[in-house]
């Protein structure tokens, strides 16, 4: 047990210093996603009331802005209910200095402390998940929308690859080409990452944004048709068609006490 202790934190250690030799190299965001798994309305809420009155305040006095909090269109009631929330980081040691700045805030422990502390029999969620991420060359820092509409559409795009080697390709695509490609029609990701820590790897995941899902179904049929996107994505160098082996989307909204 103990070894297998110790190779989990060395797995951990390894991967945080892939990440921050990858961000020392293009000076670029250190994202994490943090995604709520509620089973209930009473869950959720207090995932909410946690967030909006402790978490997101806590971080604001620790310098760390611009975080997003989301929930999925289509949250199927039979299944879990999702809330999804993305902080960004400067750098490796703002997002792995962030326990210490917390336990040493008062006003934060005081205002967490029901959610942090609650008896198993009103657990606040179900499962958490954390996702770490370094953001790409092409997009170093998140983009965020002009104005602030929580009827605006987000998209949380996730691309699993075969192996590292392929990810690479693909990334390499979004920098050199698609990145440019979705600037020029408009879609205007708020970020976009490789994934150095989660459940699904190798992975890249980004976040397009859209007026609403009339706009969204639009801008991927103009994007499909676009005389740039067919020409590097049929180039054999890129090898395009198998680069990504699965893809998820999930189409969200931000909350009321989003920062955006």
């Amino acid at each position: 047990m103990m070894k297998e202790k110790m190779l989990r934190m060395a797995i951990v250690l390894l991967l945080l210093v892939a990440a921050r030799d990858t961000q020392a190299k293009n000076d670029g965001d250190f994202y994490q996603i943090t995604i709520y798994k509620c089973k209930s309305d009473s869950q959720v809420e207090r995932v909410d009331a946690y967030l909006r009155s402790a978490w997101i305040p806590a971080l604001h006095r620790a310098g760390i802005r611009d975080i997003g909090v989301f929930k999925p269109i289509e949250n199927d009631t039979g299944q879990f209910r999702m809330v999804y929330v993305l902080t960004p980081f400067r750098s490796q040691a703002a997002w792995s200095d962030l326990p210490a700045t917390l336990a040493r805030d008062a006003v934060y422990q005081r205002d967490a402390q029901t959610f942090l502390n609650a008896p198993a029999r009103l657990a606040p969620y179900e499962r958490m998940e954390s996702i770490l991420l370094v953001a790409f060359q092409g997009q170093p820092h998140l983009l965020l929308p002009r104005t602030r509409d929580t009827s605006r559409v987000y998209e949380l795009r996730s691309y699993e690859s075969p192996t590292a080697a392929l990810l690479d390709k693909k990334i390499a695509m979004f920098n050199h080409d698609e990145i440019k490609i979705f600037r020029r029609l408009g879609f205007d990701p708020v970020f976009y990452g490789r994934v150095v820590s989660g459940s699904h790897m190798p992975n890249l995941m980004y976040m397009p944004v859209f007026t609403d899902r009339i706009e969204r179904n639009e801008q991927w049929k103009v994007f499909s048709f676009d005389p740039k996107w067919k020409e590097i994505s049929s180039d054999p160098k890129n090898e395009n068609n198998v680069s990504v082996s699965h893809i998820d989307s999930i189409l969200m909204q931000s909350t009321a006490y989003s920062d955006y």
